[in-house]
């Protein structure tokens, strides 16, 4: 038996374009029109509940889709421009059900189609309930993306699934300004849940771009005015993670600026037993403000958001609890509470920060701890989560609460992490409280996902809510039990900036040359054992190597040729589970550690061996490069 597992797996660009390479050749070998057209389901092979109608006309016509809903205020609508020949979306069909759509010409021109889908995976619980009205929500769907082990998924007006999507994709889906949408891929570069950055994908799932970086990302991603991309990475040549922002070009994918948040946050500023070394920080959400042209960042761990200037990077205030900051910082920095306040309640360890349009910041203020100091930490049932709303005055350097939501639902609305707020305009607002739970009756002051696999879970009930303001009303409430999502997102599936072309999929930026480190091998090397249960996956632009490792185990891959010899550390540090805010990628075997590593600078043939402790162990694989 080999010692070690090697599976080759392609990217999704690669099999996204043998799929439409298939259906282009049907469309242009055979003639489909209007009344027979060309009906291809999950065209991409990864959002399931999409399809794709090609058919060529005798002259130009717009033509309308009406996807029906299983009622009328269920339809989903859009119209496509003038053309002969059409390539049109179908968003919005329902799993296990006969779908019904229609396409109209200008001249009144009908014709129906049925689309037949397949049940979605059981590993999507639907809401509980959906309280709201059709003439409220529209035709929008609520995204939720998934913190446990589900799918990013989208369910409309009264809580029926309308788009899934069968990649384990993580993080904020955003709209960008083309039409498209971003979203961090399912390509994990480290434990927990840094991936190797986002893809820019349509709705039907079809990756026009993966956007890499050396860090990878984690958490939060937003675009600037001209289009680039701004998110949150690591330098992988330190011992830090979680406190590194990068600008990347949206045409090639390569990093045009930096901001090292160690410029901007103090460590020493971290409440209660949050701080380490390693996650001292842990930034968890950036947003650009144009009027402004700065960022915001939220680093979760310090109970703070910092506002940066986007071109001279200087540090314009910082707004938070000023309990354990320097004094320097709290002289020029920390933005002082506003005299003879009714209300007003500093924010811990928050998730989602935005800038408003008249400059106000809202945040959502997760409220696992309710002080800087560990001791006056209060009991789970008198904890809340929010959102907030501060009014900055820029010139007294002062801060006032103006508005929240969640305090009067006490425990019932606490998530100890994740979460996000959303703006819509004046006095409508989104709350969406990602991982809610109980144990016996008694509020989770933990996050809940943690408890599934240890002897309290057997007592767990643990959810998610999402709900909607309009004018001091709740416009919007959805509950999901039995699974964690990270944020919400209300969207449109159909939007006018998307334009299809069938350009092939490219890979921008670089994953970068993996560290090396050095070591002095034994002479002799013996096979390594099964029980190790190594596994290599090899993909177009790095390999991952998964193997069972206890915990602080000395270990290290060894590529070796005749030529050349390669050494990379593999990490065994036990992962500190209250930083974890997306549990999708976790193992299932407790001693599973991963090492990714870029095939950027590797060239030639190499042997792979591993040292462990002082033992050389031969893993019986060779791969070329």
């Amino acid at each position: 038996m080999a010692s070690v597992q090697y599976i080759y797996h392609e990217h999704e660009i690669q099999k996204q374009a043998k799929l439409e390479k298939a259906f282009l050749e049907s469309f242009h070998t055979n003639e489909y029109t209007f009344d027979k057209p060309l009906v291809v389901l999950n065209p991409y092979g990864i959002a399931p509940l999409t399809a794709l109608i090609l058919f060529k006309l005798a002259k130009p016509s717009t033509v309308k889709i009406t996807v029906s809903g299983k009622a009328a205020a269920g339809d989903l609508r859009f119209e496509y421009p003038v053309a002969v020949t059409h390539y049109i979306p179908v968003y919005g069909l329902y799993p296990d059900y006969i779908n019904k759509v229609t396409l109209e010409l200008e001249d009144g021109t009908i014709s129906i189609i049925e689309i037949q889908t397949e049940a979605a995976p059981e590993s999507i619980h639907l809401p509980e309930y959906v309280h709201t009205t059709p003439e409220y929500f529209g035709e929008n769907v609520m995204f939720v993306t998934p913190s446990s082990f589900s799918k990013l998924v989208a369910f409309d007006y009264v809580g029926d699934l309308r788009w899934y999507t069968t990649l384990d994709v993580v993080f904020d889906i955003k709209r960008v300004s083309n039409g498209r949408i971003w979203i961090a891929t399912e390509r994990l570069i480290e434990l927990p849940y840094v991936v190797t950055g986002i893809y820019e994908m349509s709705m039907l799932g079809k990756i026009y771009k993966e956007y890499r970086l050396p860090g990878g990302t984690h958490h939060d991603y937003v675009e600037d005015k001209d289009g680039n991309i701004i998110i949150l990475t690591a330098d992988p040549n330190r011992n830090t993670v979680e406190d590194v922002c990068v600008v990347l070009s949206r045409e090639t994918g390569k990093i045009i600026k930096t901001f090292d948040l160690r410029h901007y946050f103090a460590p020493e500023a971290a409440s209660g037993d949050r701080s380490s070394s390693r996650d001292w920080l842990h930034c968890n959400a950036v947003w650009y403000d144009e009027a402004t042209n700065s960022l915001s960042f939220s680093g979760r761990n310090l109970d703070a958001i910092a506002n940066v200037d986007y071109e001279t990077k200087e540090l314009n205030w910082i707004i938070g609890d000023p309990n354990k900051w320097p004094q320097d910082y709290i002289d020029n920095y920390l933005l002082k509470q506003e005299d003879n306040q009714e209300e007003f309640d500093w924010f811990y360890a928050q998730h989602s920060c935005r800038m408003l349009p008249d400059g106000d910041i809202f945040i959502f203020d997760n409220g696992a701890w309710r002080s800087k100091y560990k001791e006056k930490d209060i009991p789970s049932e008198e904890k809340f989560s929010r959102g907030v709303r501060y009014h900055i005055n820029r010139k007294k350097r002062t801060v006032r609460q103006v508005w929240q939501y969640g305090k009067e639902k006490g425990s019932d609305f606490f998530s100890p992490h994740i979460s996000n707020v959303e703006y819509y305009s004046e006095g409508n607002y989104m709350i969406h409280s990602g991982d809610i739970g109980q144990i016996a009756g008694k509020p989770c002051d933990r996050p809940p996902i943690f408890f599934l696999d240890k002897p309290e879970g057997k007592d767990l009930i643990y959810y998610s809510k999402t709900i909607e303001i309009e004018s001091n009303r709740v416009a919007y409430e959805m509950k999901i039990p039995r699974n964690a999502y990270y944020r919400a997102k209300k969207l449109s599936l159909y939007d006018a900036s998307e334009e299809i072309n069938f350009d092939e999929g490219v890979q921008l930026g670089t994953l970068g040359k993996s560290q090396t480190c050095r070591v002095k091998l034994p002479a002799k090397s013996q096979p390594l054992p099964v029980s190790y249960q190594a596994k290599v996956v090899d993909e177009i632009d790095r390999f991952q190597l998964s193997i069972l490792l206890k915990p602080g185990t000395y270990a290290c891959l060894i590529l070796k040729n005749n030529n050349d010899q390669k050494a990379y550390l593999i990490p065994t540090t036990e992962k500190d589970a209250l930083t974890m805010c997306v549990g999708t990628f976790q193992p299932s075997e407790a001693n599973e550690t991963y090492l990714t590593l870029s095939k950027d600078g590797i060239f030639g043939l190499y042997h792979f061996y591993i040292l462990i402790e002082n033992k050389l162990y031969d893993m019986q694989l060779e791969l070329s490069f």
